[in-house]
Formats: structure tokens, sequence, C-alpha cells
């Protein structure tokens, strides 16, 4: 479940819930992004960069680029990036990659816990109080549930049956229905 909507969903809750602070529940998920973000950070420098370094020159140009985005968008990219769920994962190990100064990066990925982690369950508690919106907030909340335990499972129902069938997930049975060219067979022959 992306964790735009678990935070959002979150505040909702911490509204409809007395014994759930808001500010603890805000601050310790600021400290919590931040944490994690350090930890990618010191991952990438420690053992991204010594890795990348043995690679072949192609990669040595690539890691020169990315280290001149960092040096050019650094900050900004790690605040934008909490918004996107991929990229909030990888953009803190590429900054320790490219060697983002670490002040920097400090800087950024603070504001960023605290508009993204902190402001998403603030804005979640809020929006609570405006019945309308609590009612379509609950709406998406519970259809993003949902479609995170429906689309796996619809998944690894479609590989099982496709493995079944004896051909690869996505991949179309020919023509003749999957049975490879061969007629059908008829209980009178």
């Amino acid at each position: 479940m992306p964790g735009d909507t678990v935070l959002f969903t979150a505040g909702l809750v911490a509204q409809a819930s007395p014994g759930v602070s808001l500010w603890l529940l805000a601050g310790g998920t600021a400290v919590a992004a931040t944490a994690g973000n350090a930890v990618g950070y010191w991952t990438g420098a420690r053992y991204g960069r010594p890795w990348l370094e043995r690679r072949p020159p192609k990669v040595l140009a690539h890691l020169a680029r990315a280290e001149a985005f960092y040096e050019r968008f650094g900050p900004v990219a790690l605040v934008v990036a909490r918004f996107v769920p991929w990229a909030r994962t990888f953009v803190p190990v590429l900054a320790g990659v490219s060697r983002m100064r670490y002040s920097h990066f400090l800087a950024a990925t603070l504001a960023g816990a605290l508009v993204w982690g902190a402001g998403l369950i603030v804005l979640g508690y809020f929006a609570a109080t405006v019945p309308w919106l609590k009612t379509a907030a609950y709406a998406v909340a519970g259809t993003a549930v949902a479609l995170s335990v429906v689309v796996p499972v619809v998944a690894a129902v479609r590989r099982r049956l496709a493995r079944r069938r004896g051909h690869a997930p996505g991949e179309e049975p020919d023509d003749d229905g999957g049975r490879g060219g061969q007629r059908p067979s008829s209980s009178t022959e």
C-alpha cells in the first residue's frame, strides 16, 4: 500500500481515536523517515560508491553525471522524491553514492520528512473534520487497501493458471486455443 495513503489514513484514525496523539504520531513519523533516509545515504556512500568505482568506465561517466545532478538539484530532489513511491527509496542511496554534502542532505531530508511524513498525517487529521472530505478519504483509503490485497492475489492466480496451461504469464496462446497446432480430438475418432 502506498505510504502516502497510510500516512493520510493514520491522520484520519488519529482524529477518530482520542488515545492517539497527533503530535507524537507526526513527530515519530518524521524521525523515522529521517532515519531511513540517513541509512540509505550511508549505505550508498559506504557500499554503493566503492562497488560502482570497480565497474567499467561507462558506469563512471554515469556516476559523474549523478554527482553533477546532486550538486545542482540534490536538496530539491530529496524533498520531491518523498512523494514518489519508488524514488523515495533510491534517491537517498544515490545521494550517498554521489557524495552529496551531508549537511545539505540532512537539511533536505528533514524538510521532506516534515512536509511528507508529518504533513500528510496532519492533513489527514484535519481532513477528518470536514464531513464530505472524511467520507471521500475513507473511500479512497478503503479502495487502496482493497487494491493492495486484490491485485497481488489476481496476479498470483493468473501466474498459476498460466503455468498450468503451459505458457508464460502475459503470453497469448496460439490461435488454435493453445493446442500447439494439433487438431481438436474427437470422441468419435
